[in-house]
């Protein structure tokens, strides 16, 4: 396994790690009809654009197993946050379920919380639904929760918590 900065070309890839981890970790609290809605087509639209619009200090990383099929990603940059003190964000982090619990997904924080420090980013947040897995993951990593919100997608009122951390 090894964790690398993305390329353009991966973005297809991403796409599919992106909906494929929607579809698994996301079943049973955001409705079926809006996770089999969700087209790989339309979210490698997205990830081209987003790759050829990459503000300064944003990074992509992916995670790709021995043969190289991309596992995961993840991907972070200046806080879009204004409520709170946060220099830095992680944007999103996924990976495909066969490869949670294998370490991948700290080695994909620890490269956007790299990538954060290395521009002169002291702190770190980011946005993760109330009902989802990782919650525990982001506190075991150190992160606290410092903020929840009430967000609607595909017509479901989801609650989605702010964890920070003051220094990475």
């Amino acid at each position: 396994m090894k964790i690398r900065e993305a390329r353009i070309e991966d973005a297809e890839k991403i796409a599919i790690v992106h909906v494929d981890s929607w579809q698994s970790t996301y079943k049973g609290f955001i409705s079926e009809s809006y996770l089999s809605n969700l087209s790989v087509e339309k979210r490698t639209k997205s990830w081209l654009w987003t790759f050829e619009n990459l503000n300064v200090h944003e990074k992509i990383f992916v995670a790709e197993d021995m043969p190289g099929n991309i596992v995961g990603f993840s991907c972070g940059g200046r806080s879009r946050n204004d409520e709170f003190d946060h220099d830095g964000e992680l944007y999103a982090i996924y990976l495909l379920k066969d490869y949670q619990r294998l370490g991948l997904g700290k080695k994909l924080l620890n490269s956007v919380t790299e990538s954060l420090k290395d521009n002169g980013y002291s702190s770190m947040m980011l946005w993760v639904l109330k009902d989802n897995p990782s919650v525990e993951f982001y506190k075991l990593q150190g992160g606290q929760i410092i903020g929840q919100k009430e967000i609607t997608i595909g017509g479901d009122s989801l609650d989605e918590l702010a964890i920070g951390w003051d220094r990475i």
